[in-house]
């Protein structure tokens, strides 16, 4: 396989093929990631307004073997979204494909492009009386076709699934410039392979989603959300199955906060509302949504009352209005860019079985403390086993003072999530980031068949060129 620079014939021949508005200058923030640890590269940018368009830029980069790299929020924490060697490719941005082409309240559906922005589409959905339960930290900026691209994850996958589960079908474009018209809005069709489901998640390397059939659910007419202190990861862990004992499919979120994060945000953005000072070392955080004429207070209070009696909570905040609410979501949500203030030195999407979490909280910083002296702040997703688990500096000093020690700490962690059934990454993807991590731990059976789906459906390799697969 032999690349091609998109140089300035190949821009010449776009000219021909699409309008003016279409290209973009080539700005810095194209090239890159949030983090500030990639910088990528492009030959030129193009923002196609329609399918039609996009059907005609990767035509003629199929024909020209030139690579390309489809953009959207450029929020992924992987460097799916940036490419740093090889030819200079094109740089596909949907920004210009936003629209709402319709909603169905009565069939809770949405159908959106794939530069929508995922808090437009909350919009769009409320404003019918509905939700589009998908929400990450990023909402403001992150794009759905990006979401759906990564397999999105966030703070509701325990009651309402990942990006995969709220997605009915998708509009997208080939390498080679054909269109799927797979935008159907049907929730059952067993007409042969699930090319949406091949799409979802493929992070680009296999063609460009440009619009999708999303799944929206009633808005819950009463929520209640209540930040309870644990003693310890097993607590929480046993306070998630009273919770869902009690309330049922109502939990639409329970994340796991330690007081790292709390201290992180104290030193970090002092600023912000902090529930609790000194911080407690463990805490939930929990959402209930209920139907009208339901009391999610008063089962949040007879479920603290439960957890007390069990000795599974000892103290907890429960939120008395929407501003409440608000503050504790708030407190979560910063956590990350206290994170990012504060910087790490090796950060780590995980997933569990859940009876494996505590254990391997456990383990990870028994194995952390004999090796040197460092901070973690843990915390995720504790209703689905997804945790971020990241390793800081102690006080006083900063990244530089760890040299050589992210990739050594990464191995070690994921070789103890590995160990015990996990996934080196839970909702961020793949991308070039942790290429390396695929082929160490991944499957050979899968990997084999990823590689011959990547030939079969681009056979130039152009598409995202080194994301999630080596390049060849």
């Amino acid at each position: 396989m032999t690349l091609n620079p998109a140089d300035p014939a190949f821009a010449a021949r776009l000219r021909e093929l699409l309008p003016e508005q279409a290209f973009r200058p080539v700005a810095p923030h194209y090239l890159e990631e949030p983090r500030g640890k990639w910088t990528g590269q492009a030959g030129l940018v193009v923002a196609p307004g329609s399918v039609d368009e996009v059907s005609r830029a990767l035509r003629a980069a199929h024909e020209a073997r030139v690579p390309v790299v489809p953009y959207g929020g450029g929020t992924g924490l992987v460097a799916a979204q940036v490419m740093r060697e090889g030819p200079a490719p094109m740089l596909l941005s949907l920004e210009r494909m936003s629209a709402i082409r319709g909603v169905y309240p009565e069939e809770n559906v949405l159908v959106a492009e794939a530069g929508a922005i995922l808090e437009d589409i909350h919009t769009a959905a409320e404003a019918e009386g509905r939700l589009f339960p998908l929400t990450i930290a990023a909402k403001g900026s992150a794009r759905i076709g990006g979401n759906l691209a990564t397999n999105a994850g966030g703070v509701n996958v325990l009651r309402y699934g990942n990006a995969r589960d709220l997605c009915l079908g998708v509009e997208a474009v080939w390498p080679d410039g054909t269109i799927f018209n797979g935008l159907t809005r049907l929730r059952k069709d067993n007409t042969g392979y699930d090319l949406r489901n091949l799409l979802i998640g493929s992070e680009g390397t296999l063609g460009v989603i440009t619009a999708a059939a999303l799944k929206l659910a009633p808005m819950p007419a009463e929520v209640g959300t209540a930040l309870l202190v644990v003693e310890s990861p097993a607590a929480a862990l046993k306070l998630l199955s009273l919770a869902q004992a009690r309330a049922g499919g109502t939990v639409s979120a329970f994340e796991l906060i330690s007081g790292v994060g709390l201290e992180f945000l104290k030193e970090a953005l002092p600023e912000m509302r902090r529930p609790f000072d000194p911080a407690p070392e463990w805490m939930v955080l929990i959402e209930l949504g209920m139907a009208e004429g339901q009391d999610p207070q008063a089962m949040l209070e007879s479920l603290f009352e439960a957890a007390l009696e069990a000795g599974l909570a000892d103290d907890g905040v429960i939120a008395q209005s929407g501003q409440q609410r608000t503050d504790l979501w708030e407190m979560r949500e910063q956590i990350p860019e206290a994170n990012r203030r504060i910087g790490g030195i090796s950060s780590h999407d995980i997933s569990l079985p859940l009876s494996e979490v505590p254990g391997f909280i456990e383990a990870a910083g028994a194995a952390l403390r004999a090796r040197g002296d460092y901070r973690v702040n843990c915390f995720g997703h504790l209703g689905d086993g997804n945790l971020h688990y990241n390793v800081f500096p102690t006080v006083g000093k900063t990244r530089a003072d760890y040299p050589g020690e992210a990739a050594q700490l990464q191995a070690m962690v994921h070789d103890m999530v590995m160990a015990r059934g996990g996934s080196f990454s839970a909702e961020h993807g793949v991308g070039r980031l942790k290429v390396d991590d695929l082929q160490r731990y991944g499957d050979k059976g899968k990997l084999s068949a990823m590689r011959a789906i990547k030939a079969a459906l681009d056979p130039h390799g152009i598409m995202n060129p080194g994301a999630v697969l080596p390049l060849s």
